[in-house]
């Protein structure tokens, strides 16, 4: 038996702590209820005190756990506590877990209350104490604080499968097989014969099936290893086509069944070699960005389908093929959809610069351990960080970090980020973050990757002027460029997608790090269209601007001076209202190591100061036909303003949530960076706002958040702006869902 029952509902929160809040009975007149994912404070989206978040606090549970359940193991799984948590039942210290990027379970059993009421409470300490990874020096990002990923309560026999690892082996040789490691529990320490039951679905059709029969030892732990014949009949797992399996280990003992796990995973091989990157034998070159997985307001705490439209964002909407989980193990349903999308991923320890004493040292061990054994079935993650980010050497601990990753999985290489292009190498992958602007260092080892560049060396803004987001566009391709071109480099990963709050010793002074291709709302500047213009044209013809198109903007002279157009197009035709202007073609002589270079505009689209200016068409062709077209206003107005929800329909759970994001924009759909004023939110239905109302615009654009209410219905949200007028976005709420415990 193994049942799993969401813990997200019902929960009581108080931003003090005391440890009477801890006991199985106290006043709770003082808390409030809330729903996880929770943060413990809300933010404005800039200019606040990053101590704001830095309290202890107080979080309560009843349960109600029948005591038809007193044979069996009773766990809670914490997703995310954000930083320090101390769990309690019923007034009984359970645990200690720190580090709030790695899971952990608490195992309640010895303290239930059976058939009756228990008090779940967590003390979770969200300050940033200098015992604890990332903690101790300055950091470039905020932690927040907060349960701010799901929490589930799992009911086990005393005899089960704490995990299960399922390794590709052989993928590309004559024999491919899987070879499949479960993880036993057992804590009555029984002995006797045990088989373990392997399958494989593909939807509803059995692919593989094996059975191992093995005796338990009557120890507390032990580990079965099963090696699976015939996997060539799997369809392996790549970036065009992402293929899953589904996979169940189910575990009998004495001929009885104790427990099924289940497991989804992909059939491939990855490989960093001297000539670059491989999946499965085939060289990829490696261009992508980096995440930090905070949201306005909230921090990171946000639900299972705004973390996954993250990675639609990064795959479907700017193309890339790798993101890196800077600088954390991030949100599992984030690394899911990765998985189902065929978005590669490096993920990494927390960390940034500094490394504390040997107890601290112990804690990034550890969490080295939770992220590698939580994550070790994504197909996906072909890369372990097992370095602090951009810390200096030190080789004692390194070996350490390096060895625990080794142990744990020998199907990936490891990597460690650093900026010191002399530092010692004891990972498999020399991943270095190069900032020089104009060229890359030359590899010195065989296997090299670029993980951070640009960033806060050029830092945008929606409403800066067109010469900087123009340099912004330059920057990016440049660099993606010469790591293409470069011999040894398997490729780049830009900083970074999204702009995200930090603390007052970086950003722009207003405790955000304006570093992002894309703002803090995910809406994209200029440069994501660098990324995006690099897919195939059978996959998406792109022709984006990377400009303001007006006479003014530029210093010197009219128009917008030398700029860039991202496309995949072979050509580009110009014209000035009804004027044909010429043919440009994809600056190759520049950016030769991109498939799809930037066209380069200059002369061809200066203006001069008295005479009339006229609209901008662009038309894209591929083998000499026209194939798609853009045209940009001359006229200088705000004409509508565009508002779309991400989803449609929401869970009735009352986390579920969805962005809904507006712009304002010329009558030609495109974007009005300087566009002002701001929008009044009205909300009809079992739904909330996270965000601002009235939402100032900054940039012509911004986002809210729709979260639902446990119920179901339609929600109703109506944004009204100041001279634009009203618009109505409905959003169905389904599935009621109320927890049964």
């Amino acid at each position: 038996m193994r049942k799993i029952y969401p813990l997200n509902q019902n929960w009581l929160f108080n931003h003090q702590f005391d440890p009477a809040f801890n006991a199985l009975e106290c006043s709770e007149k003082d808390f409030e209820r809330v729903i996880l994912p929770h943060t413990n404070h809300l933010f404005p989206i800039s200019g606040f005190d990053d101590r704001d978040f830095q309290f202890v606090s107080s979080y309560r549970r009843h349960i109600q756990i029948p005591e038809t359940l007193r044979d069996y193991e009773i766990f809670v799984d914490f997703e995310g506590a954000m930083a320090v948590a101390r769990i309690f039942l019923n007034g009984r210290f359970v645990c200690e877990h720190s580090g709030g990027y790695t899971p952990f379970a608490a195992r309640l059993t010895p303290h239930v209350n059976w058939g009756g009421d228990n008090v779940l409470a967590v003390e979770l300490d969200s300050s940033e104490r200098p015992d604890t990874p990332p903690f101790g020096g300055q950091i470039d990002y905020l932690t927040f604080g907060g349960l701010y990923r799901e929490v589930n309560l799992r009911v086990v026999n005393p005899l089960f499968l704490e995990n299960v690892f399922i390794k590709p082996r052989q993928v590309l040789k004559q024999d491919p097989h899987l070879e499949v490691l479960g993880f036993l529990q057992n804590s009555q320490q029984v002995k006797g014969e045990a088989t373990l039951e392997f399958e494989v679905t593909d939807g509803e059709r059995s692919v593989l099936k094996h059975k191992s029969r093995f005796s338990l030892d009557g120890n507390s732990q032990q580990t079965v290893q099963m090696t699976i014949e015939g996997a060539g009949q799997l369809t392996p797992w790549d970036l065009d086509h992402p293929h899953l399996y589904q996979a169940s280990v189910t575990l009998h003992s004495e001929g009885v069944e104790v427990d099924r796990y289940p497991v989804r995973f992909g059939f491939r091989e990855c490989l960093f070699t001297p000539e670059g990157f491989t999946l499965n034998g085939k060289r990829i070159q490696l261009r992508g960005l980096n995440r930090h997985q905070t949201y306005p307001w909230v921090g990171g705490a946000m639900p299972a389908r705004v973390q996954r439209m993250d990675a639609d964002i990064l795959r479907k909407e700017f193309k890339v093929n790798i993101v890196r989980t800077s600088h954390y193990p991030q949100s599992p349903h984030f690394l899911d959809r990765c998985d189902e999308l065929g978005l590669l991923v490096f993920e990494e320890i927390p960390g940034w610069q500094h490394i504390g004493d040997r107890s601290w040292q112990d804690i990034s061990c550890e969490n080295i351990r939770e992220m590698i054994r939580r994550d070790w079935n994504h197909p996906s993650i072909i890369l372990w960080g097992t370095r602090i980010n951009e810390s200096r050497d030190n080789d004692e601990f390194y070996a350490r970090t390096n060895s625990a990753a080794k142990e744990l999985d020998d199907t990936r290489q490891t990597g460690g980020v650093r900026y010191l292009f002399d530092s010692h190498l004891i990972e498999d992958v020399f991943t270095f973050n190069d900032f020089d602007p104009v060229k890359l260092q030359t590899p010195v080892h065989p296997l090299h990757l670029v993980t951070e560049f640009c960033g806060h060396m050029y830092s945008t803004k929606h409403v800066d002027n067109t010469e900087r987001l123009t340099e912004h566009v330059r920057r990016h391709a440049h660099i993606q460029s010469l790591a293409a071109a470069t011999r040894g480099i398997a490729g780049a990963i830009g900083w970074c997608a999204f702009d995200y709050n930090t603390h007052k010793d970086f950003g722009s002074g207003d405790h955000v790090c304006h570093h992002g291709v894309a703002d803090m709302f995910r809406i994209p500047k200029f440069a994501a269209m660098v990324y995006k213009a690099q897919c195939p044209p059978g996959e998406e013809v792109v022709l984006e601007p990377g400009f303001h198109w007006c006479l003014g903007d530029k210093a010197a002279a009219g128009g917008v001076g030398e700029a860039w157009i991202n496309s995949n197009c072979d050509s580009l035709k110009l014209y000035l209202g009804e004027d044909y202007v010429g043919e440009i073609s994809p600056s190759k002589d520049l950016f030769p190591g991109l498939p799809h270079p930037p066209f380069k505009v200059g002369k061809e689209l200066e203006g001069i100061w008295g005479e009339r200016w006229k609209p901008l068409r662009i038309e894209g062709c591929l083998q000499g036909q026209p194939v798609i077209s853009r045209t940009l206003s001359e006229r200088g107005v705000d004409a509508v303003l565009k508002i779309q929800a991400d989803s449609f329909s929401l869970n009735g759970d009352g986390s579920d949530a969805t962005r809904v994001w507006f712009m304002v924009t010329d009558e030609f759909g495109n974007h009005r960076n300087f566009a002002l004023g701001s929008i009044q939110f009205e909300i009809e239905g079992p739904g909330e706002i996270i965000g601002d109302n009235p939402f100032a615009l900054t940039g012509g654009c911004g986002a809210v958040w729709v979260r639902s209410k446990i119920g179901s219905g339609p929600i109703h949200l109506k944004a009204t702006h100041g001279w634009l007028g009203t618009h109505v976005v409905t959003i169905d709420v389904n599935n009621e869902f109320h927890e049964s415990l």
